[in-house]
This record gives structure tokens, C-alpha cells and sequence, in this order.
């Protein structure tokens, strides 16, 4: 692809003083824009996308100039070069794609209403006012804006207002200058909406905002985090934040989940605000996307990715330090237990499948950019590669480095390897020696371990799961073993080390790689060293034993290890669980259901076996919460209920219903920590248009998005055609179901076998549609991501071909297209050669 032409190269941008005039009514907005920089030519670019350009002038004379709609870009021609100042009049349209200036929409009181803001990440700056939309043309902002004002809104910006007096004369906002920033964080909201504000012991004000349809007390929690987490980040990289305010908006409707604008962050309201009514996982969830957004403060704004192919830079940093703040903060949470049941396996298993992206990407076009922010590698492999380097290194010269980073680079923009070289000079390690062939390499090793005639050899392969070519890459893989006497590194292809059985003596417990779990890899372990270490499996720590289920489970995925034998390996864990343990075995199970068909002899002994697995976890924790139980049993608890209810435990079942019954008037009112497996009991056993009728109007007039996301999800276990049709007609009533979850819904209903044709069906039809609302989201590709990650028949493999092939042209989806159509095909493969050997091992 022809590489897009960077306009700083002629144009260095100092300076925006902008003012916007927005017509809600009319969904329209005009304006002015002053840019003060240099022209380093007499022939410059702007980009622009959709607005109408009135005029041009420089020192109030009119310059030539011409619109370049295809190219997003309007070219002016100057008498001078040098240091100037263009003043530019334009207007444009206010559309509901979500990106640029949009609105966002919502009910209170039983008015409709809307909030107008901003997406500007990451090229849409351009749709809102002419300028250099690049992350290196760093510039600061004056923004004043004017709108159809009504009592009590307000407008909220990246800085404070300024001149209150007279904007109470003109009704003009105007907000201080802006520290210099790269386009796409300039920010703004305005509606009616009110806020809760707090000080950091810096001084800094911290305010949470949202629409009055939320209570102010959904605002508390997410106040006290952004609080601290400041206060954390302060002093763990010992540099200052460095603007006077961090407001935090939630937003009716937003693509993605947050965005880090620089002192006015915008996010989805479900990862915002918290309910009274609310689970641990939710507000963790909450506070680990506060956390990340504020890590974007100094990585990502203060310091800035000078193009886009390093966009790692940003999210994968913000994404590691998200579990190291909020661990800080609430210890007792063990929040890196999110990210080894969620993130890890994630990364692990589309890591795995060739063609996959590696971390660090060229980016030749910015319509490249959105298929570069796939949360399984620019967010989930990134972090954990950042945890394997900061426990490589040690926290204290990781932290040392990184103040020497943001120190040197403040206010203007990097490359990694500048990160790399402050790293390496605060450690005194070869960072980039370490680093570069896991960011330049796509995938991970997989360690194999095994002994012959008193030899440990270690070796190491890429690791596939489906076809692939191996290009024999090599990872200098760090070993982290439990025992002394072994290598802190493996370079190589294979590594033998002799006299194992001394070794064994000088250590204690069965050797293990890869402690903590913290480096991208996999270990594979011969039959000796694997049945060691199940030997001691009750000495394990839950980390260990997450590991060790993981670990097996992808490998049988690749067809390296029989996936029989995870039947007789979580068969060991009838007892009590912790919550890792009881995630890694639901992902087990949830692998094992492909095998087996619905209405099969076996399929019933493969419920009984689950049952068997998780009731005493169940009878344990019951459905009531307890005045001393902990976040991690109210998760086990969710897993457990969720998992004997779809296996047809009758005990569960009846409970369930009995609860259901209690809360019937007021379902919202059902304690969250067991909302979501009650509906859903409540769908799969009890289902009747009554109840459909019920789940649809709480979906519609519900403020809590966690309890959307719970009835979507039982209304998708659905075995009635007409609640089926009525889904359907729902997808395009913005009024019922927001775009931005339209993915979600599509997930849910993918996952179900009497759903799943005729949603599939569904998204075929109607793809122009789904292309016209969703186009510009980042969910978009996630229609073709969700089809291939459930897919298993032959039949479908052919129809996602046939439909998706023809697309491979388009840059948005046209990786995930390719890497699509080779896991159909690996799971169908897998299906095929294990599928006998499962069920026998069900018969017996």
C-alpha cells in the first residue's frame, strides 16, 4: 500500500486558537480556526475530512486553496514561507458515527435528550477543524465554543474555563490553553450534566461527570479511584501530573471503552459509573480502565508515539500499568488474577494462529490504525510482555528508567526505542537486545522440557494452533524456574544440561518454568516431568495450577496433546476452588462442548462430569452472599451458578426459579452477584412471551449497562423463533439497541446453536447496514472476529469464505478475514482427529 504523506513535513503547527458554533436542532456546527506555525513550503497540506471550507487568509488576505475530498486534505498555496498565522473559516456536519463531533443519546424524565462530544483518536480531529491530524504535529489549543445553550448545561473541555464573566454576557465558552498535545486529544462535552470533584494532595481538581439520568451516587466509586490512582502514578514515576484538572465523563454512546484526552477523559458510562447494586467484577473492571486512562496522562500524552506504528507504545504500557495501579490501591483485590484469566489466555490463543500481527506494526495509512488496536495483542500480549521486561529488570530500575523517560521527552514524541535506551540506562541491561524479537515477531514459543538418560533438554518452537509455516523463529525466552543450577535465559534452539538427577537433589518440588506466569511463552513437559508436577498439584499456588490448566488446554488445541486427557485432569478438582482455578477449568469446558453433540448419550455424561466438577463449590457458597466472603468467592460463585445451570443441575434450577419469583416485580433490584445467572436460568428453563415482554422493557428503560449486558445475555439462550425475530427487529432501533452494542449482542447470539444460523444469516443481509453504523467503531471487525471464533462446521467454514473473501481488500478487516478463515479451519481439524477419542473418554 502507498505510504499516506506526513504534512508536518511542510507544516509545523504551534498554535490552534479555535471557536466552534454548534446548532444541536440542525446537527450542524461552523466556525473559525487560527493556526500559527511555520510553513516550510509555499505549497502546504491541511487535512480536513467533510467540512466546508469559506476561506482562507493570511495577515487578512485571501489565499488559493483547493479541497481534496478523497485524500482528506485541503492544499494551500502561500506567498511566503516562515512562521504565520492562517485564520480559516469552515462549518460542518454533526453525524452519529461516533467519531469527530457526535451526539450521544439518552432519556431522563421521559424526555429524550443528548450530549454532544468528541472522538478525535485517532485521525478524526480532521472532521471537527482544519489541521495537521498526526500524533508528531504537537501543538497547543485555545478552544471557545458557543452552542444552543439551555439552563444548567454546561461545557467541559481538556482545561478550565476562563473569562466567566463573559461568557455569561455572550454565552461563549473559552477554556485555557492546553499544554502542546498531538490533535487527537483535544476533547469536549456539553448537555446537561453534573459532576462530583475532589483534590489530589497535588492540588489537582478531579472530576467525575455524567448525564442526570445517573444518580450522583454512580459517581463516588470512580471519584475515588481517579483520586488515588493519580496520587500512585505521582509518585511512582516522580513526575508531577501536569495539568490542573482530570475530569472523567461517561457518554451515553462511545466506540470503544475510554479515551485518555488529556484532562477530559471520555469513556462508555458501564465503565464509569458504579451502582449501589454492583459486582466485584464490575468495579474492578471500572477501576482498572480509570487506572489505564490515567497511565495515558504521562505515557501516551506527556510523551507521545510519533506515528502510529508505535502505537504499542501507548496501549500496551497503559494496559500493564492499569493491574500495577490498581494492585497498589486495593491489595486485597488480586487484581492480577483479571489479567492471567483474561488477558493471558486471550494473547495466547490468537498469538498462536499464523498471520497474526506483531506488536510493533508499519503503519503506512491511517485507515490501517483501527485493525492495529486488537485487545488481544497491541493490549493483552503488549502488557504481558511489559510485566516479563519490568520483572526482567526489577521494579526499582523500571521505575527509574521511566522517570528519566518522561524527563527527556516531556511535551514532545518518541520512538521505542527511546523508551529502550533510558530502561537499559537505568539497568545496565540490553533492553532492546531483550525486547526486539518480541515486538517484531509475531507469536510465541512454546518450551518444550524433557529428560533422556539423565539430560534435561530444552528446546524451543513457535507455536501454532492450526496450519501454519514456520519460519523457525528464535526468542531469547526468560527460563524464571523454580529450581537453582538452570540458565536465566534460553537464546537457543536447544540447550542440554547434564546430571538432572543431581540437579533434583539440590532443589525442592517439581521443576517448573516460567514462574508467575509472566513471560509469553508456553511449557511443554514429557510425561515424567508433567506427571512430577501433578504429583504435587495440591502444593501449587493458584497462579501455578492456572498455569499448568492453561498450558494443557492450548496444547491440545494444537493437537500436540490429546484433549482426552483434560477430561481425567480437571476430574481432580470436585472441591473447592479458587477463582483462577474454577476460570481455567470453565475454559476447559468450554473447549470440550465443541466436541460433543447437544442431544448425545455423551453429552449427558459430560454434564454430569461437569456438575460433578463445580457443585461443591456451589454447596459451599450457595446463593447468598456471606458477611466474610471475599470478591474472589463471589466470582467463583458466578462461574459455578452459570455452569450447573446450563449443565441442568435441578437443585440449582429450582433455586434459581424461587429467586426469580421473589424479585419478578423489580428484576433490577436482584442482587447483582447473582443477577446474571438468574436470568439466565429464568430464559433457559421458564421461558414464555410474558417474560420476554419483561426482559425487553427493563433492557429499554434500565440506567445500568451491566444489567443490559446481563438480560442481552439471557435473552440469547432464546428458544422461541418470535423472541428470536423481535431481537432482530430491535438491532437497528437505536431506541432499544445502542450501536455500540450491537457487537455484544452478536457474540451472545454466535455462541448459541439455535441462535447461531439465523444471526449469521442476519449479519450477511444486512452488512451494509452494519458497515454504514459501525464502519468507523472499533467494534466493526469484531463481525468478523466473533463468526470465526465460533465456527465449526465445514458448511460454515465455506459460507464465511464465500462471504468474507470477496472483503479482503479492506484494510479494516482484511487480517482478520485471513486469520479468520484459518481457525475455522484448525478447529474443524482438531474436531475431526479428537472427536472419537473425547467421547470414548465421556463413555468411560
Amino acid at each position: 500500500m502507498k505510504a499516506v504523506e506526513h504534512l508536518i513535513k511542510k507544516f509545523v503547527p504551534e498554535n490552534y486558537n479555535i471557536f466552534l458554533d454548534i446548532n444541536r436542532k440542525e446537527k450542524t456546527f461552523s466556525g473559525n480556526v487560527a493556526i500559527t506555525g511555520e510553513a516550510l513550503d509555499n505549497v502546504i497540506l491541511l487535512h480536513q475530512k467533510d467540512l466546508a471550507i469559506h476561506s482562507i487568509l493570511l495577515d487578512n488576505e485571501a489565499v488559493p486553496y483547493q479541497v481534496d475530498a478523497d485524500n482528506e486534505t485541503v492544499r494551500i498555496e502561500l506567498p511566503i514561507t516562515g512562521v504565520m498565522t492562517l485564520v480559516i473559516e469552515f462549518s460542518g456536519q454533526i453525524t452519529d458515527n461516533m467519531t469527530g463531533i457526535y451526539p450521544s443519546y439518552y432519556t431522563h424524565e421521559g424526555l429524550k435528550k443528548e450530549v454532544i462530544s468528541t472522538q478525535f483518536e485517532s485521525h478524526f480531529a480532521r472532521e471537527a477543524f482544519p489541521c495537521i491530524d498526526e500524533p508528531e504535529a504537537k501543538a497547543t489549543f485555545d478552544l471557545s465554543i458557543k452552542f444552543d445553550q439551555e439552563s444548567d448545561e454546561i461545557v467541559l473541555s481538556n482545561m478550565p474555563e476562563i473569562n466567566i464573566d463573559l461568557r455569561q454576557e455572550t454565552g461563549i465558552w473559552t477554556f485555557d490553553t492546553t499544554p502542546r498535545m498531538s490533535s487527537y486529544l483535544l476533547a469536549f462535552a456539553l448537555g446537561d450534566l453534573h459532576g462530583l470533584t475532589a483534590k489530589t494532595a497535588n492540588g489537582t481538581e478531579v472530576g467525575i461527570f455524567a448525564t442526570k439520568a445517573h444518580p450522583s451516587s454512580s459517581l463516588e466509586f470512580a471519584l475515588d479511584i481517579a483520586v488515588r490512582a493519580i496520587e500512585f502514578y505521582e509518585n511512582y514515576f516522580g513526575v508531577k501530573y501536569p495539568i490542573p484538572q482530570s475530569y472523567h465523563i461517561g457518554l451515553p454512546d462511545f466506540s470503544s471503552g475510554a479515551m485518555e484526552n488529556w484532562g477530559l477523559v471520555t469513556y462508555r458510562e458501564i465503565y464509569l459509573l458504579v451502582d449501589q447494586n454492583s459486582t466485584a467484577e464490575s468495579r474492578q473492571q471500572v477501576a482498572l480502565v480509570i487506572a489505564h486512562e490515567l497511565a495515558h496522562q504521562w505515557f501516551g500524552n506527556l510523551v507521545t508515539m510519533k506515528w502510529w506504528d508505535d502505537l504499542w507504545l501507548n496501549e500496551s504500557f497503559a494496559n500493564m500499568m492499569e493491574y500495577v495501579c490498581v494492585d497498589a490501591l486495593e491489595p486485597e483485590w488480586n487484581i492480577f488474577e483479571d489479567f492471567q484469566t483474561v488477558g493471558v489466555p486471550n494473547a495466547l490463543k490468537r498469538d498462536a494462529t499464523d498471520g497474526v500481527q506483531s506488536v510493533h506494526v508499519e503503519v503506512n495509512h491511517p485507515d490501517e490504525i483501527n485493525t492495529l488496536f486488537d485487545p488481544a495483542i497491541v493490549y493483552a500480549k503488549g502488557s504481558r510482555l511489559m510485566h516479563m521486561l519490568r520483572r526482567w529488570l526489577g521494579d526499582e530500575a523500571f521505575r527509574k528508567g521511566l522517570r528519566a523517560y518522561f524527563e527527556k521527552h516531556q511535551y514532545s514524541n518518541t520512538v521505542g526505542r527511546d523508551l529502550w535506551d533510558a530502561l537499559s540506562e537505568a539497568s545496565g541491561k540490553d533492553v532492546a537486545g531483550f525486547m526486539d524479537a518480541w515486538l517484531e515477531q509475531p507469536g510465541y514459543p512454546v518450551l518444550h522440557a524433557r529428560l533422556v538418560d539423565d539430560q534435561l533438554i530444552l528446546s524451543q518452537e513457535q507455536f501454532f494452533i492450526g496450519e501454519a509455516s514456520d519460519k523457525e523463529r528464535l526468542w531469547p525466552i526468560p527460563l524464571n524456574a523454580n529450581w537453582s543450577g538452570l540458565p536465566e535465559i534460553l537464546n537457543e534452539k536447544e540447550l542440554v544440561i547434564e546430571h538432572y538427577s543431581q540437579l533434583a537433589q539440590a532443589n525442592e518440588g517439581a521443576l517448573r518454568f516460567n514462574t508467575e506466569n509472566t513471560a509469553h511463552y508456553i511449557t511443554f513437559y514429557d510425561d515424567q516431568l508433567f506427571a512430577d508436577l501433578v504429583a504435587q498439584v495440591q502444593e501449587l499456588d493458584n497462579t501455578s495450577l492456572l498455569q499448568l490448566l492453561q498450558e494443557r488446554r492450548l496444547l491440545a488445541e494444537s493437537g500436540q496433546l490429546a484433549y482426552a486427557e483434560l477430561l481425567p485432569l480437571i476430574s481432580k478438582f470436585t472441591g473447592k476452588k479458587s477463582f483462577m482455578v474454577a476460570e481455567a477449568i470453565r475454559q476447559i469446558v468450554m473447549g470440550l462442548k465443541r466436541f460433543v453433540e447437544e442431544k448425545s448419550p455423551e453429552n449427558a455424561a459430560f454434564k454430569r462430569s461437569v456438575i460433578a466438577i463445580f457443585h461443591e463449590d456451589f454447596s459451599h457458597l450457595g446463593f447468598e452472599k456471606t458477611a466474610f466472603e471475599t470478591d474472589q468467592d463471589e466470582m467463583v460463585r458466578q462461574i459455578a451458578l452459570t455452569q450447573l445451570i446450563t449443565m441442568g443441575s435441578s437443585d440449582v434450577i429450582e433455586q434459581a426459579h424461587a429467586i426469580f419469583q421473589n424479585h419478578r416485580s423489580d428484576i433490577s433490584g436482584l442482587p447483582a452477584a447473582i443477577r446474571r445467572s438468574i436470568l439466565l436460568n429464568e430464559m433457559m428453563y421458564f421461558e414464555s412471551q410474558e417474560l420476554v415482554e419483561l426482559f425487553f422493557e427493563t433492557y429499554i428503560h434500565t440506567r445500568d449497562n451491566n444489567l443490559r449486558s446481563e438480560l442481552a445475555f439471557a435473552l440469547s439462550h432464546t428458544t422461541q423463533e418470535d423472541t428470536l425475530a423481535r431481537i432482530f427487529d430491535s438491532f437497528t432501533n437505536k431506541d432499544i439497541i445502542k450501536p455500540q452494542d450491537l457487537s455484544m449482542w452478536y457474540r451472545f447470539l454466535l455462541a448459541r446453536p439455535f441462535t447461531q444460523t439465523a444471526v449469521w444469516a442476519w449479519a450477511r443481509d444486512n452488512w451494509s447496514w452494519i458497515k454504514g453504523a459501525l464502519g468507523g467503531d472499533m467494534s466493526f471487525d469484531k463481525f468478523v472476529i466473533y463468526p470465526a471464533n465460533e465456527f465449526r462446521t465445514s458448511q460454515l467454514l465455506q459460507e464465511y469464505k464465500a462471504f468474507f473473501e470477496p472483503q479482503l481488500t479492506d484494510m479494516a478487516i482484511s487480517r482478520n478475514i485471513a486469520m479468520g478463515i484459518n481457525e475455522i479451519q484448525a478447529r474443524l481439524t482438531l474436531i475431526e482427529a479428537q472427536k472419537p477419542a473425547v467421547l470414548a473418554q465421556l463413555k468411560a
